[in-house]
């Protein structure tokens, strides 16, 4: 049997969001029902809502869930009703990429996480006044509900107890930032690194590199330096401002002879990747996590990248897997090594529209929407 639940809707590809009624779909065997306490609030999604990113009008958003079980589909085997949730990106769990531990590059990421139809071709799990279809199962999950419909490889369980608002959101950009250290680039101890634009992924970045791997040099470029110091007691060692015309000299000056071991863009801004790049010193390896979309492109020097053997890697949701990265992250938070409460900001729902100019103008570095006013 469907029911209502509140979301927060794009009814336009136009950036604007409305809280709306809704009609949850019946369960699907791979489903879980899910209670929302907390959806972190990621650029992506702002992207999405202006069509920047893949989306449709009618959509319902949100990717960094966190909530109670309500109830799940006769396939589920992971959790049950009254567990405690975080939600991430799903994944089909059967692909080549899915079954060998790196379901971020799951054959049908996009389809599944950009709002497309579910494997078994049905449509998505949210329906406007009238059964209209809505542009939903965004990431699997479409956490921007006070109730939502989850596809089960999204879903990951945590203890009791768990501060659900403050791990919202491990679900995208904290283990983008991290992962892309962590993983993708697998940072060593004692090494040198440069991680460009400091907002929420790249903090997470920037207390990878220097509280969890120890980086010599840790370097954090953006435009504001409220964040670059903000960036120097979260583990960087140094901060450059990006609008600086020297920007890959100043890092030369820090990482002689010629540059940094590793380089993370958080941006996705074709000169900002170039930057990243000619950063690089020998044999350096460099990682993209910020996503542009479709069409863009950077330049390489050639005979740069031949002489000086670079890398540069494309990273997704940092090439995690969430039901074991997440518990990971969060451990390394009891350590004290991932202080991400020192940027959170939480917005009760019904103010999304000033997390959303808090998070455009750069007064908020990651924004949680709370949902307990709804009910």
């Amino acid at each position: 049997m469907s029911r209502t639940t509140t979301a927060l809707v794009v009814p336009e590809l136009n950036g604007k969001f409305q809280l709306q009624q809704v009609y949850l779909n019946d369960i699907q065997p791979d489903e879980v029902l899910v209670e929302i306490q907390a959806s972190g609030l990621c650029h992506t999604d702002l992207s999405c809502a202006q069509g920047l990113l893949p989306c449709a009008p009618n959509a319902v958003l949100g990717h960094e869930g966190a909530g109670t079980v309500l109830g799940i589909g006769p396939a589920v085997t992971t959790v049950s009703p009254g567990d405690l949730v975080l939600l991430s990106f799903s994944h089909c769990e059967s692909c080549r990429e899915c079954t060998s531990g790196h379901p971020a590059y799951c054959h049908h990421f996009n389809d599944r996480n950009f709002g497309g139809s579910r494997a078994d071709g049905s449509h998505s799990t949210l329906s406007a006044a009238g059964g209209t279809p809505m542009y939903s199962t965004f990431f699997g999950q479409s956490s921007f509900a006070k109730h939502t419909l989850v596809h089960k490889s999204s879903v990951v369980k945590v203890p009791p107890g768990t501060d659900l608002n403050l791990f919202a959101p491990l679900g995208c950009g904290m283990q983008t930032g991290a992962g892309a250290v962590l993983n993708t680039l697998d940072v060593k101890e004692g090494c040198t690194i440069a991680i460009f634009g400091v907002g929420s992924v790249g903090m997470a970045a920037v207390m990878a590199a220097g509280l969890i791997r120890n980086a010599k040099t840790v370097i954090a470029v953006d435009l504001q330096p409220s964040r670059l110091d903000l960036a120097k007691e979260l583990g960087a060692t140094h901060g450059i401002i990006g609008s600086d015309k020297d920007v890959v000299e100043q890092i030369r000056a820090l990482c002689p002879p010629n540059g940094v071991d590793y380089a993370v863009d958080c941006t996705g801004v074709p000169a900002v990747v170039r930057t990243t790049i000619d950063a690089l010193g020998s044999r350096g390896r460099a990682a993209t996590v910020g996503a542009p979309g479709p069409g863009h492109s950077a330049s390489v020097d050639i005979m740069e990248h031949l002489t000086y053997g670079r890398e540069y890697v494309g990273c997704t949701e940092g090439d995690s897997l969430p039901a074991e990265f997440i518990p990971h992250l969060m451990e390394m938070h009891a350590q004290g090594k991932f202080p991400l409460e020192r940027f959170i900001e939480y917005y009760d729902v019904k103010d999304y529209e000033k997390a959303i100019e808090d998070t455009k103008s750069g007064k908020t570095i990651k924004p949680v929407l709370t949902w307990s006013s709804i009910q």
